[in-house]
């Protein structure tokens, strides 16, 4: 599941538009770019009439570093913020990367740390889904240290960090999923003040029936075994992205149905793209003061990450023994490279087209920043992405025609072992200059 709208197909947008027709089997189809921008080009006369309005209490702009959410543990940090002082932010909010470390695999006599970074795509999130199922039955899929996720991806990140026991829940979501189990269109709300143009009810309800209690139960063990589960977001009034650390939520579960809450909810926003699917409304304490802060899709900050920016895996080599060996598996829902499309000859197709590109391309600067890591921390970098070759069409969004045969082609390339690439593209054309 999951709707995350940087996948590799726009909408014709402009089609939809002039017909009537835009709903969600069309809206999800934007990318992130296209809706941050085609709405505020495209609609902007509109909403600047709109006469509803959301009330909202947001954290003032001079006290966002004090917000907390009212459970226990350090649930979350900034994305983009590194710390003086690493390993002491690192005992305070992910304090099981220190029994990571004490029960670290060890291999030819080194402890062995194996990284899985899976990225938004929207159905596109098919392809990885299937990707883990087939790379279980080949039978040399690693139990990840750290599993990361980002909208699409964020969906999928629970069941590959609990590992091939979820394999079949995850086969079964993925092959019989459709637009309706995703939103509701409601466009005419959106376009008269509301702040989506769809209703996103009915992925909050799938996410509820699967993060149940035997879930969360089980995330918070593998937690307190000394590995992580961190989800993105985008505190949209901050203009940041926030890491969350699910297993510590998971462990507040336990006591604490606010906490089970919480949990979805982060996978709600990390799935949320703004201006089609409503944000999510966090509430945080000040003092003895509630406020609210807004949550959407984690890819307008970072489309895929490992981990915070600018942080250096070689700052953990003194928790362990010897330092280790890190293998960091980046899966990309989406193809990579240049797809041509004729573009019809229209404002709006234009800048969708143009908008998809620049978020292509943003995607790969992360898929680069991720190389650049593995390049200077002496990590073996692996990344996965759809095939060039594979040509189904999809007729609506989330078209169950279109997401089986994906799923089926990510599970031949997990079960083949052939999946992996050593380089992002990028970086071999820059070899052969």
């Amino acid at each position: 599941m999951g709707t995350d709208c940087s996948g590799s197909r726009p909408i014709d947008y402009a089609g939809a538009a002039s017909s009537g027709q835009v709903g969600v089997a069309g809206v999800v189809r934007l990318r992130r770019s296209v809706l941050s921008r085609v709405i505020a080009i495209g609609l902007i006369a509109v909403a600047a009439g709109a006469c509803a309005r959301t009330e909202r209490h947001p954290v003032p702009a001079a006290l966002v570093s004090e917000a907390k959410v009212p459970i226990t543990g350090a649930t979350r940090f900034w994305g983009d913020e590194v710390p003086k002082d690493i390993i002491a932010f690192v005992r305070t909010h992910m304090p099981s990367v220190q029994r990571m470390a004490a029960g670290a695999t060890m291999r030819n006599g080194r402890p062995h740390v194996e990284y899985l970074a899976l990225s938004g795509g929207a159905d596109d999130g098919a392809f990885g889904a299937g990707l883990l199922t087939g790379w279980s039955k080949r039978g040399d899929r690693p139990r990840f240290e750290v599993v990361t996720g980002v909208s699409a991806g964020a969906l999928i990140a629970p069941y590959a960090y609990l590992g091939p026991r979820y394999d079949a829940q995850l086969a079964e979501l993925w092959n019989n999923f459709d637009s309706s189990s995703v939103a509701t269109p409601q466009v005419l709300a959106g376009l008269l003040g509301a702040d989506a143009l769809a209703d996103s009810t009915p992925l909050r309800s799938l996410i509820a029936k699967h993060v149940d209690r035997r879930m969360l139960a089980e995330i918070a063990q593998e937690y307190r075994n000394g590995r992580l589960l961190l989800i993105g977001t985008t505190n949209l009034d901050a203009q940041r992205q926030v890491i969350w650390n699910m297993g510590e939520i998971a462990v507040a579960a336990g006591n604490d149905p606010e906490a089970a809450q919480l949990f979805r909810d982060v996978l709600l926003a990390s799935a949320s793209l703004p201006g089609i699917f409503p944000p999510v409304h966090v509430k945080v304490r000040i003092g003895d003061k509630v406020f609210e802060e807004m949550h959407v899709d984690g890819g307008p900050t970072r489309q895929v990450f490992l981990a915070p920016a600018q942080f250096s895996l070689k700052t953990f080599d003194k928790l362990y023994a010897k330092p280790p060996q890190r293998t960091i598996y980046v899966v990309r829902n989406g193809k990579i490279g240049p797809e041509y499309e004729a573009v019809q000859s229209n404002v709006l197709a234009i800048s969708a087209r143009s908008l998809f590109t620049l978020t292509k391309n943003q995607g790969m600067g992360d898929l680069n920043q991720i190389y650049a890591t593995a390049v200077r921390d002496g990590a073996a970098f692996r990344l996965a992405s759809i095939p060039t070759s594979f040509n189904v069409k999809s007729t609506k969004a989330f078209d169950p025609a279109y997401m089986r045969p994906l799923f089926e082609v990510g599970h031949r390339l997990g079960q083949s072992g052939n999946a992996w690439a050593h380089t992002p593209p990028e970086a071999v054309i820059m070899a052969q200059r």
